[in-house]
């Protein structure tokens, strides 16, 4: 070709005619939500370190008029605390949880819930997809807190966290339940 300005233009024609034929998925119906401790943490431009001191990563399904704990979420058995991959959750400080020192990292946050109580644990393999390949020699903290039943619906499960001096609350909210776990900061 004597112009190679035209074969140029040939070519991006047809790169962008193949772009616009891609087939992009359609959002997730549990979408990816993040939690930090504290609610406003973000990352310094000087150093790109985090003023968070925790920070949780989840999937967030939504009840649609279904019973969730007992039925959709069965009890007694383990749950991801999300939908989707595994719920992780990043400590970037030490922390305690029920008596249990763990180092700063990223674990997943998993929980066996019943009617009246959940147990809440940490474990320590990550980038699992649901709780299928749970492993419970890998837990490192098991904690067993009570439920605390709420009048209005909490549509599509959630994750906060309020502040009491050096204990943050992980606060997990779905359906008609919520459950409060407190993790000290050392």
């Amino acid at each position: 070709m004597k112009n190679p300005y035209l074969l140029l233009i040939i070519l991006l024609t047809a790169i962008s005619v193949n772009a616009q034929d891609v087939n992009f998925a359609p959002l997730d119906t549990s979408p990816v939500d993040i939690s930090y401790f504290p609610h406003k943490a973000v990352k310094s431009k000087k150093t790109d370190s985090p003023s968070a001191i925790i920070k949780v990563v989840y999937s967030r399904p939504s009840a649609k008029g279904r019973t969730v704990f007992g039925e959709l979420i069965p009890f007694g058995k383990v749950w991801r605390v999300g939908a989707n991959e595994n719920t992780e959750i990043k400590f970037y400080k030490p922390v305690t949880i029920g008596g249990v020192n763990i180092p700063a990292g990223t674990y997943s946050l998993f929980a066996i819930p019943e009617k009246d109580k959940w147990t809440i644990i940490i474990n320590k393999e990550i980038d699992l997809w649901g709780a299928y390949a749970y492993d419970e020699s890998k837990d490192i903290a098991r904690v067993t807190v009570p439920v605390k039943a709420v009048s209005n619906t909490i549509e599509a499960l959630s994750i906060a966290f309020t502040n009491q001096g050096s204990v943050a609350n992980l606060l997990i909210g779905w359906d008609k339940t919520t459950v409060e776990v407190p993790i000290t900061i050392k």
